[in-house]
């Protein structure tokens, strides 16, 4: 029986896709359940299974192509390896795509969708490429290092003089380009930013907190935290619970601005930027104020695992009512970060430094780090985003203020 293939219902406010990687050719076996296109939206990347195992009989539409909910991708014939005795007998007159299915079956479980195209590109089996991500996972970053490794062993060294490519860097003379259109999530990033700079009114105040008692307190009770939670006690527990303290205090921070109304949230989603192979993602954790630091730890590394794997949903990704994000992790000292609207404040956490600091008169070394939040001044006077970042200042450097809620 043919079984028609169909773009799947697309998010909420996503009117399109792209699709952007075929995992099986025209001809192939399939088994039910498993992943035949990767569908790119704005946000997120969308997986069409199988409905049924057989035999992909028909490629309708074809990589790079827009298409909406409901047009028909492919053809599948059910029944189990119908069609598949062909490609075992005529191995040579196979399509040169068709190793791509062997490597995406052996490598599928440690890459992202982004991953697995830079794979196909460049005609790579994953399993030759180490990975250095979380749990064996590979990066793109795994693949153009060996890409640049195997590059270099292909060369004999009789291919050296007539390999254009060497007597060019070795003359210095050549200079190319390479222009490549964005992904639909960073133009969708590209567009979100320009908008939230045209029609907020964005202003960053700053302020520096010491880590003293923070890192003391993870230190004392960092193993037995893993031990009895399963998870790492890290920084980014103390400033979200901190943020939500501060956020009670202060409720038009957690407000976001629709027209000429002022919505005041009586609930705190947080959003935490995550990098990712696509792009900045900022998956949202929601009522953040009625979890354990535990609870907290563990809904965060459960979101980065699906931003990294290319598995996050849309509505992981929306509704967050307050930010946070870190570029102190890539060695930043200072930063103004941009609104994540409707949202009307974000947090800008950067790198921890050892400061000589005066206290008590006395000089002595403590880790600092300097904090930013940037907000909507349409709606929150500076007062208010000063003593805000004050209270997380506060809460921070005695953590004790965050057991008691004060």
């Amino acid at each position: 029986m043919s079984i028609e293939i169909k773009v799947p219902a697309l998010p909420e406010s996503v009117s399109d896709a792209t699709l952007v990687a075929w995992h099986k050719n025209a001809g192939d076996s399939v088994s039910r359940d498993e992943n035949l296109v990767d569908l790119e939206t704005d946000k997120v990347v969308l997986e069409v299974p199988a409905p049924a195992s057989g035999t992909l009989a028909k490629i309708i539409v074809k990589n790079g192509t827009t298409v909406v909910a409901g047009d028909v991708l492919a053809i599948l014939e059910e029944g189990e390896g119908e069609a598949s005795a062909p490609e075992d007998t005529a191995p040579a007159s196979a399509p040169k795509s068709a190793p791509v299915v062997e490597k995406e079956s052996k490598g599928a479980l440690k890459t992202s969708p982004a991953v697995r195209r830079l794979l196909d590109e460049h005609d790579l089996d994953a399993t030759m490429v180490t990975g250095s991500g979380k749990d064996g996972r590979i990066t793109k970053a795994d693949v153009m290092s060996f890409l640049q490794s195997d590059d270099s062993a292909d060369v004999t060294p009789g291919d050296e003089a007539s390999a254009p490519q060497d007597t060019a860097s070795s003359a210095g003379a050549e200079r190319t380009e390479q222009r490549v259109p964005m992904t639909r999530l960073r133009a969708r990033i590209a567009e979100r930013l320009v908008e939230a700079q045209q029609s907020a009114a964005m202003l960053t105040t700053f302020n520096e907190v010491d880590l003293t008692e923070v890192i003391a307190l993870r230190k004392r009770y960092k193993e037995s935290f893993e031990k009895q939670h399963n998870v790492r006690l890290g920084f980014m527990s103390f400033f979200a619970k901190a943020s939500v303290e501060a956020l009670k205090k202060f409720p038009v921070i957690n407000a976001s601005v629709e027209g000429n109304e002022i919505i005041y949230h009586n609930y705190y989603d947080i959003g935490i930027a995550v990098s990712s192979d696509r792009g900045l993602m900022v998956p949202v954790i929601r009522d953040v104020d009625q979890m354990s630091f535990a609870e907290f730890e563990l809904a965060l590394n459960d979101m980065a695992g699906k931003a990294q794997s290319g598995t996050i949903g849309m509505d992981d990704l929306t509704g967050g009512t307050f930010t946070i994000t870190n570029g102190g992790i890539f060695g930043s000292m200072m930063s103004t970060p941009i609104l994540n609207q409707p949202q009307s404040a974000i947090l800008g956490m950067h790198a921890i430094q050892q400061r000589p600091m005066v206290i008590d008169g006395d000089i002595v070394v403590r880790p600092m780090m300097y904090l930013a939040v940037t907000y909507d001044h349409r709606i929150i006077d500076g007062k208010e985003a000063v003593q805000f970042l004050v209270t997380i200042k506060d809460q921070l450097e005695d953590p004790a203020r965050l057991m008691l809620q004060v």
